[in-house]
């Protein structure tokens, strides 16, 4: 009898052997349904935080997530409320089966289910019935499949990824930013509970239609994980389930398209973007236009020594159609006003033309045909380059470009970064230093990285990990760009504006279209730009009011950088010091001229003029003092130097005037004294 056992019990482990064998060929058959499933395209910010995401193509939210982009806290209660033995169990936990089937024994209903986690993915990824007997059988053969080819981390993994969060909601990473507003890295026991209890019965239990079920089934997990010890106490439950569905992160939409649109197959976009301090702008943004319909708005800051772009606006509401929100004013392309008046003066410095202590004149002037007035209409007449360029003025800042050369301040605005864009076919004219052609606030903001990075162009990027181009050629020399950090730095700010002084310059575009305020410290530069995004003129709208007081709310935001200090061989000196070249600017043109003699603006020959007791008027143009005034061939008046004096003429009757300069020239006019 004992042979006959023996025999039986090999016989027995035989079968049981080729029957293992046989379920290990059976399972190792099956085929799985696909296991990558389409994830939404996300745009990050420099620290990793969530910009803007965007739905798959059946219009779910299915945001990739790691084991190690969950809270652990999370991921120990889904374990032991889901599935208590998912280290241990080979896809099927017998243990829960047999629990599961003697509770329904007893109670004569399901009074808890027996799936695995990985039961529980396998279903997922079925996507199919599992009611009947045979969708059954398949969920277990895909469960065991699962379990011999992925390891523990994968599936859990799968389920993090898969699990359904009611509505279009896939994936506990989804799930947090819709139901809590937050990424899953760091949840509240409360917070941890409701996501373990959704996905058990999604749709019924959607904080947004159903709190009450919600907050039912969150509590039910508090109270069994507290009794089961995972939990020290279930007091968790004391907090409130936010009965609303939250808008998944839309920040820096304009650039974030950008980025899509550039690297299309790529899954996840790191840009150089701040998400706090971009979060921080677009409300600055907003609140600056508030109070004026249909006004927009666009902000840039970057790093100058890194090129790196720290924040980019593209208008003051992506979804405001009465502002136009859709389109991105950071690339649009506007008349710059006044905000390219710097370069001018920086390459007047660089080519010896000027100083900022050299004086300019401010009056009234043609050039060709050409004939510019100062915004306010009124002159100051001998003035410095300094004063000049911080009250904006258009004389003498056309003078200087006459004698660059428009083409060569367009050569310049180039080597800095900007792509102008010239009106028709027309070559580039004088009206260019006061805004006469189409610049992009990108590019503005390269001019200004350009200055405040010692003159040389600074390559501006946005895209993380993209190695930055090397420092471009020099759009100035660095003394040059002193001069200018040094003048701006002194400009005075708007009464409107509190902060701190940063190097700045305000610009408005004819017609007062475009609004601008750029400006740059030791570390970052900041570009706005306000207006209408349809091209319509604002009236009244000025940079320093509109725009400059966000550009000081932005630096508000940055860590202040100071300046830097002069370079060694720039030229701190007043005006009495300056060589003598440097004291004036004087047109290469006039300069080489051959000297005129004096002319006379009035009177003018044959004129009849009315006597008074103070005398005549005389101005005179052109000629070297000092002159002589003749009148009738006998002296009058000797040694005048200046171009314009009072002749003491009261007597009625015929006069020949003559006027003599120092080089013996003449001028005549016959007059009568009524």
């Amino acid at each position: 009898m004992r042979r006959y056992g023996l025999i039986a019990l090999v016989a027995l482990l035989l079968v049981t052997a080729a029957g293992r064998d046989q379920f290990d060929r059976w399972v190792a058959r099956t085929a799985l349904p696909p296991l990558v499933a389409e994830t939404s395209i996300e745009v990050l910010d420099r620290h990793g935080k969530l910009l803007r995401a965007y739905t798959v193509a059946d219009g779910r939210w299915r945001l990739n997530v790691g084991l190690d982009g969950v809270d652990p806290a999370y991921l120990d209660m889904l374990i032991a409320y889901e599935d208590k033995r998912f280290y241990s169990h080979a896809g099927v936990d017998p243990r829960a089966v047999a629990r599961a089937v003697w509770q329904a024994l007893r109670h004569g209903r399901v009074v808890s289910g027996g799936s695995t986690l990985t039961m529980q993915v396998a279903r997922l990824l079925e996507d199919g019935p599992t009611g009947q007997w045979r969708g059954k059988v398949r969920q277990l053969r895909v469960a065991f499949a699962l379990e011999q080819r992925l390891s523990k981390a994968q599936i859990l993994t799968l389920y993090l990824n898969r699990a359904p969060f009611g509505g279009n909601i896939e994936g506990v990473r989804a799930a947090s930013y819709a139901w809590l507003g937050k990424p899953p890295k760091r949840l509240t026991s409360a917070q941890a509970a409701l996501l373990v209890a959704l996905p058990q019965s999604p749709e019924r239990r959607r904080p947004d239609r159903h709190p009450q079920a919600a907050n039912t089934a969150r509590d039910r997990v508090l109270k069994r994980l507290a009794k089961s010890g995972v939990l020290e106490t279930d007091l968790a439950r004391l907090e409130p389930v936010t009965p609303i569905r939250r808008a998944f992160p839309s920040d820096a939409p304009h650039l974030a398209d950008r980025a899509v649109l550039q690297a299309p197959l790529t899954d996840v976009h790191h840009l150089t973007l701040d998400a706090d301090l971009q979060r921080a702008l677009q409300r600055v943004a907003a609140q600056a236009v508030q109070d004026h319909d249909h006004l927009s708005a666009a902000i840039i800051v970057a790093d100058h020594r890194s090129g790196e772009v720290l924040a980019s606006v593209g208008s003051a509401g992506f979804s405001d159609a009465s502002r136009l929100g859709f389109v991105d004013m950071t690339t649009a392309l506007r008349s710059p006003g006044s905000t390219l008046k710097p370069l001018v003066y920086g390459l007047a410095f660089d080519d010896g033309l000027a100083h900022p202590e050299t004086i300019l004149s401010d009056r009234p002037s043609t050039f060709g045909t050409y004939t510019p007035s100062n915004f306010d209409g009124q002159y100051r007449g001998d003035i410095t380059a300094q004063r000049a360029l911080q009250l904006s003025l258009n004389i003498p800042v056309v003078a200087l470009t006459q004698e660059l050369g428009p083409a060569r301040l367009i050569s310049h605005m180039r080597r800095a970064g900007i792509e102008p864009q010239l009106p028709g076919d027309a070559p580039a004219g004088l009206a260019i230093s006061l805004g006469g052609l189409g610049v992009t606030l990108e590019g503005l903001t390269r001019l200004y990285a350009a200055i405040g990075n010692g003159g040389r162009s600074v390559p501006l990027h946005w895209r993380m990990g993209q190695v930055p181009a090397p420092l471009g050629a020099p759009v100035m020399g660095p003394v040059a760009a002193w001069y200018l950090a040094d003048i701006l730095n002194d400009t005075p700010t708007p009464e409107s504006v509190q902060g701190g002084r940063v190097a700045f310059k305000t610009g408005t575009s004819y017609g007062h279209r475009d609004a601008w305020a750029v400006g740059f410290d030791g570390a970052h530069v900041v570009a706005v730009w306000m207006g209408r995004a349809d091209g319509t003129p604002v009236p009244g709208a000025f940079g320093g009011d509109l725009a400059a007081p966000v550009m000081f709310q932005a630096f508000a935001m940055l860590e202040p950088a100071s300046l830097p200090n002069p370079p060694k061989n720039a030229l701190t000196v007043t005006h009495a010091q300056l060589p003598q070249p440097l004291k004036r600017f004087v047109p290469r043109e006039a300069l080489f001229a051959a000297p005129s003699g004096p002319k006379l603006a009035f009177p003018p020959d044959g004129a009849a003029l009315e006597r008074s007791d103070f005398g005549v008027l005389l101005k005179l143009r052109e000629g070297q003092p000092p002159f002589t005034v003749l009148a009738n061939g006998a002296p009058i008046l000797t040694g005048l130097r200046e171009h314009h004096t009072i002749l003491p003429l009261t007597m009625p009757g015929f006069v020949n005037l003559s006027v003599i300069d120092a080089q013996g020239r003449a001028a005549k006019a016959a007059i009568e004294l009524r």
